[in-house]
């Protein structure tokens, strides 16, 4: 089961941060709120069921609605939120660095990183996006970490700016990259 969440990309967000400040709540107070939130909807889950978290940056019409990396969040979210895999959006600079991915429990949780963009239909460097994941498992295992898209390649009926051919052809970059370094 994946869970599509976007409060986590807004908790990234420094001008969002600062909205939350200025109606007076404490941004990292909600992390913690949030984080327990889903774990209490979490209880009691089958064991043979996986639960997977994707933390939505947006997506409509290859546009994104939030910036910022995830260290504001990295510590409450990897560190106590109960779910097997993380999806993070990592396809451009407004998602930051992989250094929050120190906060991922060792051995506990897959972390899917979506280094391909679905934004549009350019193809990236095989090779760029390898020394990517490289440079992530200096922060997890590489046991723990996937590749994805970033998002889906439609989050509403309008779509994205790509071509189902593009589509396939990003799949099919991913399943390529993927069968190279496992």
């Amino acid at each position: 089961l994946q869970l599509d969440d976007t409060v986590w990309a807004y908790l990234c967000s420094d001008d969002q941060r600062r909205q939350i400040r200025e109606r007076g709540d404490d941004a990292d107070e909600l992390a913690r709120i949030y984080a327990r939130v889903l774990n209490k909807a979490l209880e009691g889950k089958p064991d043979d069921l996986t639960i997977g978290l994707h933390v939505c940056r947006g997506n409509f019409r290859s546009t994104w609605i939030s910036e910022g990396g995830y260290e504001p969040v990295a510590e409450v979210l990897f560190g106590t939120v109960n779910v097997d895999a993380f999806f993070l959006e990592y396809d451009n600079d407004r998602s930051g660095d992989f250094a929050p991915l120190r906060f991922v429990r060792p051995g506990k949780q897959q972390v899917v990183l979506g280094l391909i963009t679905t934004k549009n239909g350019e193809l990236e460097n095989p090779d760029g996006v390898k020394a990517r994941l490289e440079e992530a498992a200096k922060y997890v295992a590489k046991e723990q970490i996937c590749l994805s898209p970033q998002c889906g390649f439609a989050s509403t009926e309008e779509g994205n700016s790509l071509s189902e051919a593009q589509q396939w052809d990003k799949v099919r970059l991913v399943t390529q990259i993927a069968s190279e370094v496992w």
